[in-house]
């Protein structure tokens, strides 16, 4: 909030302290600095005669009584509600006001720490959570060990992570518990590990996607820029996961943020190596050896696209083409249409956000280009104060000058305004892009269900299968007086294949019903955020806009008032 403004009109122009104190554009500040030095610190004018040169009256900022605070009493109240929030922002806009010094924007540990202190859905969730802070501050350039092909990509940076427990981890002495703060640093490879360890044992929820890892941005990127940038990024995405009512107590996710020295989650394995392991064991596969020829019931809870398993993605391929194209209906299909209707429903939401986040860009953008304007317009005006006021031969040209910055005067507090309207803007309508960037999250669930049921659908194929083998073997079999040895030998082991078979779609079904339920959980915790979270934006918006509104409304009123004496005159 900047200082007090003078309590009565301008019988002179304002001062060039005052005058000073209001931000321009970056591009302008130093013309404008140019500009204002040459002006006259006031610029008198006096009456010789000339109609036209008699002097405006003494003028009070025009004040409601709601906007005064005060009853509505010039004596007790500013001058202008330019300076001082209008009691209409006060009173019903107070929490959303109450952060707007901390955007979590900061590299230190205090100012990104994004402590949720305000009361919006998103601190709501926030106070459930374990945590009461986590940050992501000073980043460290290290020495990578291996070689690197890409061009820089032999150093990377480790940023360290504080948080702060909210109860139960330590005693104060007094048998009372106490938070307790940890610090580990880890770098963007071990945040890909935490995703990839979450995304595997949390498979039907709504996990919020890490930010991407491009390696040619941070080429193009000024390296502070790129740094400060994935910082913000890091902090962002752990608050939000953090904020997660089963993520933020999850094992993976504790361990990540208090376990000291190398991260203890295993890595990823990368593709290649997954599709060389795969395709050691396909022949095994596909001749029948032993037990490399069953599945396996651990690994059907995983889904198949890993590429350990080559045979497994063959298969279920074949079955996602039949289900598709084959005309014949699976064994077990999806049938919860109230889960249809809202998957449908979420790929129209989806949809109605692209669009709403694409005209929220518009209107920060429009109101950006009005503040620059204004700055630029009110530049503008100050140079031409000053050549009034140095080529000024009558008084009523210094008059004119006099009354030109007040215009300017007014245009660059309206360039702040419109800049203080957009960083709130841009604050509020951000929800819309954070809901557009969850649909990924809620894709990748549904993926995952639509993928659990496939496996199902594939291991109910291959036991009919298995099945239809055993009995036409048996068939040809009983034809032979004394059986025969070797059908009966391959009829147990195909009944072995069943069995294992029947565990592994035991474990399938537990897996798509348990993905189920975390879709449907999911879904309705989704719908109840949705709905704070948009209450919340649109109040905060729309106070946002009437607020500076009045304060415009204000500035601009006192020009008015400065410049009705021409009106009169000219009447």
């Amino acid at each position: 909030m900047m200082g007090p403004e003078i309590a009565s009109g301008f019988d002179s122009p304002p001062e060039r302290e005052e005058m000073e104190s209001l931000a321009l554009s970056d591009a302008s500040a130093s013309a404008y600095r140019s500009a204002m030095s040459s002006i006259p610190a006031s610029i008198s004018a006096s009456s010789d005669g000339d109609p036209l040169l008699a002097p405006p009256p003494t003028l009070h900022f025009p004040i409601s009584s709601s906007a005064s605070g005060h009853g509505g009493n010039p004596a007790t109240s500013t001058a202008s509600s330019f300076l001082d929030p209008p009691s209409y922002a006060d009173v019903v806009f107070s929490p959303f006001n109450s952060h707007n010094g901390h955007g979590g924007c900061g590299s230190g540990a205090d100012n990104g720490s994004l402590l949720r202190s305000d009361s919006s859905p998103r601190s709501a969730r926030a106070a459930k959570s374990d945590y009461i802070k986590i940050s992501v501050s000073n980043p460290h350039k290290e020495q990578e060990t291996a070689n690197s092909l890409v061009p820089g990509g032999g150093t990377y940076f480790t940023y360290l992570i504080t948080t702060r427990m909210r109860s139960g981890f330590a005693s104060n002495g007094d048998g009372e518990s106490e938070p307790v703060e940890f610090g580990v640093r880890r770098r963007f490879r071990d945040v890909v590990t935490l995703s990839d360890r979450l995304a595997e044992a949390y498979r039907g929820f709504f996990i919020p996607p890490r930010p991407d890892k491009s390696v040619v941005e941070s080429q193009v990127l000024q390296k502070n820029e790129f740094v400060e940038q994935r910082r913000s990024a890091l902090e962002k995405y752990l608050w939000r996961l953090a904020e997660h009512p089963v993520i933020g107590k999850s094992d993976e996710f504790r361990v990540f943020l208090q376990a000291k020295g190398k991260l203890p989650l295993p890595t990823t394995t990368d593709v290649a190596s997954r599709m060389l392991d795969g395709a050691v064991r396909l022949p095994k596969q596909l001749f029948g050896e032993g037990a490399a020829a069953q599945v396996v019931p651990q690994e059907v809870v995983q889904p198949a696209k890993g590429g350990r398993d080559l045979l497994r993605i063959f298969k279920e391929l074949k079955q996602a083409v039949t289900n598709e194209w084959g005309g014949v209906k699976p064994l077990l299909v999806e049938e919860d249409k109230e889960f249809l209707e809202k998957k449908e429903k979420m790929q129209d939401l989806e949809q109605q956000l692209s669009s709403a986040s694409q005209q929220a860009e518009v209107l920060v953008n429009g109101q950006q280009s009005i503040g620059e304007t204004m700055g630029e317009i009110g530049l503008a005006f100050i140079k031409l104060t000053k050549f009034e006021t140095e080529e000024a031969v009558y008084s009523s040209q210094r008059i004119r000058a006099a009354d030109t910055k007040n215009v300017a005067t007014a245009a660059v507090k309206a360039s702040r305004l419109y800049r203080e309207l957009n960083a709130q803007t841009v604050k509020h309508l951000d929800t819309l892009h954070e809901h557009l960037g969850l649909m990924l999250a809620v894709n990748s669930a549904f993926s995952e269900r639509t993928s659990a049921l496939l496996t199902v659908q594939t291991l109910m194929s291959d036991l009919t299968t298995l099945n239809t083998r055993v009995d036409k073997l048996e068939a040809a079999s009983s034809k032979i007086f004394g059986g025969d040895r070797s059908r009966l030998h391959k009829i147990e082991e195909l009944r072995e294949t069943i069995r294992v078979t029947e565990d592994a779609k035991g474990c399938a079904i537990r897996e798509y019903e348990r993905i189920k339920e975390n879709n449907r959980n999911e879904l309705n915790r989704l719908d109840q955020e949705r709905k704070d979270d948009f209450l919340s934006m649109l109040k905060g918006f729309v106070i946002n806009q009437v607020a500076y509104s009045e304060k415009l409304a204000n500035v601009w009123a006192t020009v008015a008032e400065d410049t009705s004496t021409y009106v009169r005159g000219n009447s």
